[in-house]
């Protein structure tokens, strides 16, 4: 089951404009170092890594941690060059793959 991810930017910017995008994903984050409701450890279950690509160039990457909370939320910046796609993908462990896409439009 693909987990919620929501991402807030603007639809449209101008040539040369920077823009602020933000991301964020419904995802427990588990540790692998807390103690379960049997008192057996809970296995770790994180996200790993965030990449960002505009019109398939990557401009944007973080890797990620077990320190980070529950829900991860990135926030960032790029420069709008021409109207495409950007791309946003989290991968983490146990085989856990998101990808959500976006349509940006460049006018002046």
């Amino acid at each position: 089951m693909p987990a919620r991810a929501l991402i807030h930017m603007p639809a449209s910017a101008r040539p040369g404009e920077v823009i602020e995008i933000r991301a964020l994903i419904a995802h427990p984050m588990e540790t692998g170092f807390r103690a379960g409701n049997t008192g057996g450890v809970l296995p770790r279950d994180i996200i790993r890594s965030f990449v960002c690509k505009y019109n398939g160039v990557q401009v944007f990457a973080a890797e990620l941690h077990p320190a980070m909370s529950a829900n991860p939320y990135i926030a960032f910046f790029t420069r709008a060059t021409e109207a495409g796609t950007l791309e946003f993908t989290w991968t983490g462990d146990n085989g856990f793959a998101q990808t959500e896409t976006v349509q940006l439009t460049v006018a002046p």
